[in-house]
């Protein structure tokens, strides 16, 4: 999973710990493992809502100042289908490597 470079250091600090993702079809798994940084994001939930549900709390929740600010970021392609992703940030030292 990619995220806006200003997002990076609070994904990885545990600030961060969940993204709405706008796709054609799920581009993670529960219990799948991203690189991002020194370390991986795993997902431990993935949820399809309806993009009513996306709320201005949830846009917060993802690091973005507003809902319209979240919009602008995760309608960058041609998904219609909305995913809420929870996710844990684990360094390389935090995995033992």
């Amino acid at each position: 999973m990619m995220f806006a470079r200003p997002l990076r250091a609070r994904v990885r600090s545990g600030e961060i710990a969940t993204s709405v993702r706008i796709w054609q079809r799920p581009q993670v798994k529960v219990g799948g493992c991203y690189p991002l940084l020194d370390g991986h994001i795993e997902v431990t939930r993935l949820q399809e809502v309806d993009l009513d549900d996306v709320t201005e709390a949830v846009a917060r929740e993802g690091g973005f100042g507003s809902l319209a600010a979240l919009m602008k970021t995760a309608r960058h392609g041609r998904g219609e289908r909305v995913f809420i992703v929870d996710f844990v940030f684990v360094g390389a030292s935090d995995s033992g490597g």
